[in-house]
């Protein structure tokens, strides 16, 4: 029988490889500050050699989710390719040693090597992330496990996937699976690039298939071709059933259960923005698999978030459910 996971995830796998970076450093490489942007095989090379003091760790927006929910203790798997050479047996291995299940083999005749993504981060907190695509982006319905999906409370979709018609096929099938079984699927709108990519594509999705949906400001208003929050806000809250709205410092906005309620943020110097999203996304996921009120699981979100940022790397190393608790959330 298969197991049941709380919270199943598909994503990039993708390795993260993180080196701090002057603003010299990063205008003399030709790398824009505080965005991700798509490289090619000999860019990625160059960028990765020219990094010094990197850190390999096994990434991917909502592998690095996953990575904070099981943390607080929840079982999760993770769905995604990566090639069969060094770093994707790397990035399996570390997945399953770190407490998140790694559901698809290595692929043994892979057209494109396991993905990776050279992370620059400068004095003031920012991130610059530069990605090679790999062989995540190869992710079809069949790397799907139905059975597994089937047996899962929640799914947790990366828009940053949602890409190619055969990425979105996969979604298509892995949603469906989750629903047949009595879970809640959802998506993460990732970048607004993506949005801007495949809006009609994201709002089916949006407002057909997903029970949940977490974003930030520019990203909503994007998927809505609006220039206010407020009104991306309104067409939100008619498409989907839960969503979040995280807007870089102002107060975060949850729907949930058909209650609104607006979370402070504590301002804070970030050491490092990496992971901020994601492990707002790990917060709230926990909170809504516990059951939460929509305050609750959008303080979760925060808490989470402001821990990733006080440290280097994207993924929690301080025990979250302990902050849940001095936070009076536990």
């Amino acid at each position: 029988m298969s197991k049941t996971y709380d919270v199943v995830g598909i994503g990039n796998a993708m390795v993260d490889v993180i080196a701090p970076a002057s603003d010299l450093f990063l205008g003399q490489m030709g790398i824009t500050k505080g965005i991700m942007q798509l490289v090619e095989r000999e860019r990625a090379e160059v960028l990765y050699a020219a990094m010094d003091s990197r850190v390999e760790t096994p990434g991917g927006s909502v592998a690095n989710t996953l990575a904070g929910v099981g943390m607080l203790g929840l079982d999760c798997g993770f769905v995604g390719r990566v090639a069969d050479d060094a770093l994707g047996r790397f990035y399996a291995d570390a997945m399953n040693n770190g407490g998140t299940a790694f559901m698809n083999a290595p692929v043994a005749e892979a057209d494109l090597p396991t993905s990776r993504s050279m992370i620059f981060v400068s004095p003031d907190g920012e991130r610059s992330m530069n990605t090679f695509l790999g062989e995540s982006t190869a992710l079809v319905a069949d790397d799907v496990p139905e059975a597994d999906l089937g047996r899962a409370r929640f799914l947790f979709l990366e828009g940053y996937l949602f890409d190619k018609d055969t990425n979105k096929s996969a979604f298509l099938a892995a949603a469906a699976a989750c629903r047949t079984g009595g879970g809640k699927p959802g998506i993460t709108l990732s970048d607004p690039f993506c949005v801007d990519r495949h809006r009609a594509d994201f709002r089916r999705l949006v407002h057909q298939e997903m029970e949940f949906v977490i974003g930030n400001e520019e990203e909503w208003m994007s998927l809505y071709e609006v220039t206010d929050f407020h009104a991306a806000l309104d067409h939100a809250v008619t498409e989907c059933g839960t969503v979040a709205f995280t807007r870089s410092g102002s107060p975060v906005t949850v729907v949930h259960d058909g209650v609104r309620a607006e979370i402070p943020v504590d301002h804070v110097v970030p050491v490092d923005a990496t992971g901020a999203g994601d492990q707002f996304a790990a917060g709230f996921l926990y909170g809504l698999a516990t059951g939460r009120d929509a305050e609750t699981c959008g303080k979760m979100g925060c808490v989470a978030a402001a821990e990733v940022i006080s440290h280097i790397g994207p993924r929690p190393e301080t025990d979250l459910k302990a902050l849940f608790a001095k936070a009076g959330l536990v």
